[in-house]
C-alpha cells in the first residue's frame, strides 16, 4: 500500500485551469481518470487525511504510484479529453465505464434509403457516418434533440417506420416538428437525404453556414413582421450554438492533424503534441530535452519531426502538421513526411481559427511540462536524500551514507584481472575519485583474494593520507604495516590515475600539483558479490585497524545486500529508492571495471617484441617496419640487414634479434577475445 504523501504534487506545481488527470499505479497503468475544472483544487481532494476520504477513493489513492495531468481552454474540452482517455486506457477505477463493451457513437445510416440518426456500439459498419465517442448514450441523446429542431432527420426505428407507412400515420416526432416524416412522404428520398447529409456536416464542424442562414432568416422574418417566425428561427439557433457547445475539442471538417509546440529557455525545451483525428484530440505525447547543441525554435520543431516520424508510414503521418515555427528548409521536410505517408502532406503554422485556439491549448501544455520538469528536478536531492535514508536504515547505520564507494573486480578467464572502485556521493556519482587497480599480489582467478587486495591497497592510503596530514593521533594504530611514501609503486600500491582517461579524471590536486589519491574515507563500502567477498573486505579493513566504515555487499542473483557476520541477507523492497541507488552504485562500479579490463587485454593483444628492446624508441622501430614492411619479415632478418636501417647500429640490431629470438612463439598466436589467429603481415604490431 503506497502512501499518497510519497507522490503527491506540490500546490505551486498544479495549475488551476481546466484540465484531465490520471492516476497511475507502481507498473504505470492508468488506473483512474478524471476531470476538474480547477485542477489544484481537485487534485488537493485526494491527498487530505486517508479517514476522510470515501473508501473507494482511499483504495484509489493508495494504490496508485504517480499523478499526472493535462491542462485544456475549456470544461467542455476536459470532459471530451477525459471520454478519449477513459476509453483508450480502460482505469479500473473508473466505475461508471467498467462494464461498458465499448462507447457510444453518434451514428447516421447513410447506407439505408432513409438515413436514420441513432446511438451505436461496437464495431463500425460500412456506409454509417459515425461522431464521437461520447461518454453517455443520454449526451448524444441530448445533441440530437436539439438538432433536430433544425435537422428533422429520421430517428425512428425500422418497426416503427414501416408502421407509420402502412397506417400513413406519422409517429409523434412528425406531429411536433421533430421529424420531417418521409415515412408519410411529406419529404422526397432525395429531400431527406439531404437534410441527414446536412445533419452530418454540421457534426463534422462546418457548423457556421447554418447558424449564419438562421440569424439571417430570423432577421428577415422580423422584417416582415413574422414574430412567430422569427422566434422559433431565434430558438433554432440557439440549439445549434448549445449543440456545437457539446462536441467541443473540435477541429473542422473532421480534420487529422497534428500539433505540435515547444516551450524552451537557455537550457531545456519541452515538445508537446496533440494527436487529432476526426477533429478530435485523440492522443497525446511529449518530452523534454537538454538543449546540447546551438539549436533555436525551428530546429526543435524539426528533431521532433524525425522523433515522431521517422518509423512511422501511412495513416500514421497526417494529412496536416501544425507548428509554432517551420523548420529552415520546410520544402525538404514536407517532402519527406509525404514520403513516410504515401500522400501529400501540408507543414504550416495556424494563422486563425480553430487550429490556432488549439495550439494556444498544446502550447499551454508545454509551457506546463517544461515547469514540472524544472521542479522535479529541482527536487531530486529529496528522492537521493530518502534513498540514502532507506539504505542508512536497512544497514542499521547511524547516518545517511554521504560517500559510497563501491569496488567490483572483473577478468578474462583469470587473465588480466584488474578492479575498479567508484565513487557516489550525496548519490551522484564523483567521477574525478573513480580509480583502478591492477591485481598484482598473485596470478589467476580469485575474486575474493582480489577483493581482499584491493580494499587493503585503497585503506592503507587512506591511512597513509592521514598521517602525513596529521591526523593520525584519532586514528588506532593497524595491525599491519603501513607504507610511506616510498612504498607508492610497490606491489601493493593501486595503479595510479591515468590523465588521459576522461573518467578516471585528475581530481583534486595537493599543493605540489599530484593528483589527491584516497584522503576522504566512505560512510559505506559496498562490493560487487555475496558473503564471500563482504567477509573479505571486512577482514581487510580489520587487519587495519579501521571499524568506523560499513562494509555491505549486493548480490546480482537476488539483489539482496549482506552484511558482515550475517547468515541472512537484507531483502529490502523492490521499489524501494535506496536499493534503486545501490543497482547503480554497483552498475557503474561493474561498467568501470569491465572498460578497464577490456582497454589491457587489447593493449597486451597488440604488444610487440620491439617494445622489450631498450633504447629503441617508437621512432626507430616504425623505421625498422617501414625498412621491411612487417614484424614477420623484422624477425626473420639477421642482424646485418638490420643494420641497414638508418640509425640502428651492431648493438641495437642484436637486441633486436634477440628479443625476437625470445619470443618466437611454439605455435600461431590467438586473440582471446575473438579466438582468431593472429596475423602479423600487415602493419607494426599484432592484432
Amino acid at each position: 500500500m503506497a502512501d499518497p504523501s510519497s507522490y503527491r504534487p506540490k500546490p505551486g506545481q498544479i495549475p488551476d485551469s481546466p484540465g484531465v488527470y490520471k492516476f497511475r499505479d507502481e507498473h504505470r497503468r492508468v488506473i483512474y481518470v478524471g476531470k476538474a475544472k480547477n485542477l489544484r483544487q481537485r487534485l488537493a481532494n485526494y491527498f487530505q487525511d486517508l479517514a476522510g476520504l470515501h473508501p473507494r477513493t482511499r483504495t484509489m489513492v493508495t494504490t496508485a504510484a504517480s499523478v499526472e495531468w493535462t491542462v485544456v481552454a475549456t470544461e467542455v474540452e476536459a470532459l471530451q479529453l477525459e471520454y478519449s482517455w477513459i476509453k483508450e486506457f480502460d482505469p479500473r477505477f473508473n466505475v461508471k465505464y467498467r462494464d461498458d463493451k465499448s462507447y457510444p457513437y453518434l451514428a447516421v445510416t447513410l447506407n439505408e434509403d432513409f438515413p436514420r440518426v441513432q446511438v451505436m456500439r461496437g464495431a463500425k459498419k460500412k456506409g454509417v457516418r459515425y461522431f464521437g465517442p461520447y461518454g453517455h448514450a443520454w449526451a448524444i441523446r441530448e445533441t440530437v434533440d436539439l438538432m433536430l429542431r433544425v435537422f428533422p432527420v429520421r430517428t425512428c426505428s425500422a418497426g416503427v417506420f414501416k408502421n407509420a407507412e402502412r397506417t400513413g400515420r406519422p409517429c409523434l416526432l412528425g406531429y411536433i416538428g421533430k421529424c420531417s416524416a418521409p415515412c408519410v412522404g411529406r419529404v422526397t428520398p432525395e429531400e431527406h437525404r439531404e437534410l441527414a447529409e446536412d445533419f452530418c456536416d454540421f457534426m463534422a464542424g462546418r457548423t457556421g453556414t447554418y447558424i449564419r442562414r438562421l440569424e439571417k432568416d430570423m432577421m428577415r422574418a422580423a422584417e416582415e413582421m413574422e414574430y412567430e417566425r422569427a422566434a422559433r428561427l431565434r430558438d433554432d439557433a440557439e440549439a445549434l450554438k448549445r449543440a456545437m457547445e457539446k462536441s467541443a475539442v473540435v477541429l473542422a471538417d473532421a480534420t487529422d492533424a497534428d500539433l505540435i509546440a515547444v516551450a524552451e529557455d537557455e537550457l531545456e525545451a519541452a515538445v508537446q503534441i496533440f494527436h487529432v483525428r476526426g477533429g478530435r484530440v485523440r492522443g497525446q505525447r511529449g518530452w523534454v530535452t537538454d538543449k546540447v547543441e546551438a539549436v533555436d525554435t525551428s530546429g526543435l520543431v524539426e528533431h521532433a519531426l524525425q522523433q515522431l516520424y521517422g518509423e512511422e508510414a501511412g495513416d500514421a503521418v497526417p494529412k496536416e502538421v501544425l507548428v509554432p515555427a517551420l523548420p529552415e528548409d520546410p520544402d525538404a521536410v514536407s517532402q519527406w513526411l509525404a514520403g513516410r505517408r504515401g500522400s501529400q502532406v501540408s507543414l504550416r503554422i495556424p494563422q486563425r481559427g480553430d487550429k490556432k485556439d488549439l495550439m494556444v491549448t498544446v502550447q499551454r501544455n508545454a509551457q506546463q511540462a517544461l515547469g514540472l520538469h524544472k521542479t522535479k528536478r529541482a527536487s531530486d536531492l529529496t528522492t537521493r536524500s530518502r534513498a540514502l535514508e532507506e539504505i542508512a536504515e536497512a544497514l542499521g547505520l547511524d547516518t545517511a551514507p554521504l560517500r559510497v564507494e563501491c569496488f567490483d573486480i572483473s577478468h578474462l578467464q583469470g587473465d588480466d584481472v584488474v578492479a575498479s572502485m567508484v565513487v557516489f556521493e550525496d548519490g551522484l556519482a564523483r567521477k574525478s575519485e573513480y580509480r583502478r587497480f591492477q591485481i598484482k599480489g598473485f596470478e589467476g582467478q580469485d575474486d575474493v583474494r582480489s577483493m581482499h587486495e584491493v580494499i587493503g591497497r585503497r585503506f592503507k592510503r587512506y591511512l597513509q593520507e592521514k598521517e602525513r596530514t596529521g591526523e593520525w593521533e584519532d586514528t588506532p594504530a593497524p595491525t599491519g604495516p603501513v607504507p610511506g611514501p616510498s612504498d607508492a609503486a610497490a606491489p601493493g600500491a593501486p595503479a595510479p590515475a591515468e590523465p588521459a582517461t576522461p573518467e578516471s579524471g585528475d581530481g583534486p590536486r595537493e599543493d605540489d600539483g599530484r593528483p589527491r589519491r584516497f584522503a576522504y574515507p566512505p560512510q559505506l563500502v559496498v562490493v560487487d558479490g555475496g558473503q564471500p567477498q563482504v567477509a573479505a573486505a571486512k577482514r581487510a579493513l580489520d587487519e587495519l585497524g579501521i571499524d568506523d566504515i560499513a562494509v555491505c555487499g549486493l548480490a546480482k542473483r537476488l539483489e539482496e545486500v549482506w552484511l558482515p557476520d550475517d547468515d541472512d541477507p537484507v531483502v529490502l523492497p523492490r521499489s524501494s529508492e535506496g536499493l534503486y541507488l545501490l543497482q547503480r552504485i554497483r552498475d557503474e562500479a561493474h561498467r568501470f571495471a569491465i572498460t578497464y579490463q577490456r582497454a589491457k587485454r587489447a593493449k597486451r593483444i597488440r604488444t610487440s617484441p620491439l617494445d622489450d628492446v631498450p633504447g629503441l624508441g617508437e621512432t626507430r622501430k616504425q623505421a625498422l617496419i617501414k625498412h621491411f614492411g612487417s614484424v614477420k619479415k623484422l624477425r626473420q632478418a639477421t642482424i646485418d640487414e638490420i643494420r641497414e636501417v638508418p640509425g640502428i647500429g651492431r648493438k641495437t640490431a642484436e637486441s633486436v634479434a634477440a628479443a625476437f629470438a625470445a619470443a618466437a612463439p611454439a605455435a600461431p598466436a590467438v586473440n582471446t577475445a575473438t579466438g582468431e589467429i593472429i596475423e602479423e603481415d600487415d602493419g607494426g604490431s599484432t592484432t
